[in-house]
């Protein structure tokens, strides 16, 4: 397990931007938008992780509520895991609050689920599984084809 990312909430990432980038010297490498989620997002690496902006494409989306109560700043924690599901599964044996109880796709095809922060702490943290270790736990799990024959 490792820091993927820390989402921070902004109101927009172009004046987000200005700071990260010409301040702390930190390069955009991928923006999206994520419908499912309501927001826009912008990834900037720093490290072995990154800084996630996430902009709500609307103010009654979860982003856009979270900026009109609290104002933008430190949104979630994400961390990696290998499994998610497996993840999950040892949270929900052990009683923890989840907000998503089976994974959804996130930012660049990863798959996400959220545990809620009176789980962790006051903390909202995501756990997330990257788009190649989901298609490689679905490669290693199908069967192998039968052997040709020597018929």
């Amino acid at each position: 397990m490792k820091i993927d990312h820390l989402g921070i909430a902004v109101e927009s990432i172009e004046k987000a931007l200005s700071f990260y980038q010409t301040a702390l010297g930190l390069e955009l490498a991928h923006t999206e938008v994520v419908d499912e989620q309501g927001v826009r997002v912008a990834m900037l690496p720093i490290g072995e992780s990154r800084i996630e902006l996430l902009e709500p494409t609307a103010p009654d989306t979860p982003v856009g509520k979270f900026i009109a109560k609290r104002g933008g700043g430190i949104h979630h924690i994400s961390l990696n895991v290998d499994d998610l599901e497996a993840a999950l599964g040892r949270l929900k044996a052990q009683g923890i609050p989840l907000i998503d109880e089976t994974p959804r796709i996130g930012a660049e095809g990863c798959l996400i689920a959220f545990v809620h922060p009176k789980g962790a702490g006051g903390v909202l943290v995501e756990l997330s599984q990257k788009a190649t270790q989901s298609i490689a736990s679905a490669e290693d799990s199908a069967e192998a084809p039968p052997p040709l024959s020597a018929g």
